[in-house]
């Protein structure tokens, strides 16, 4: 098995090459490349949901003893 070492690899911004972001909108996939100027921005500012964050603020850290209820 070989391993790499990734902080030996070094990129020029030449061999990078640039990914095209998908979502979902109004129930379509389209290319977040393709959306106007506000429909970017709002795309940019979205919050997305994160379970554990959720879990830790809601008070009830101790899930297992809640589902054995």
């Amino acid at each position: 098995m070989t391993v790499v070492n990734f902080e030996d690899i070094k990129l020029n911004d030449s061999e990078r090459q640039p990914c095209e972001v998908w979502t979902r909108v109004m129930g379509y996939l389209r290319p977040v490349s393709e959306f106007n100027k506000g429909k970017k921005s709002e795309f940019y500012t979205r919050k997305y949901f994160a379970e554990s964050k959720a879990v830790i603020g809601c008070g009830c850290e101790n899930i297992s003893s809640i589902a054995a209820e």
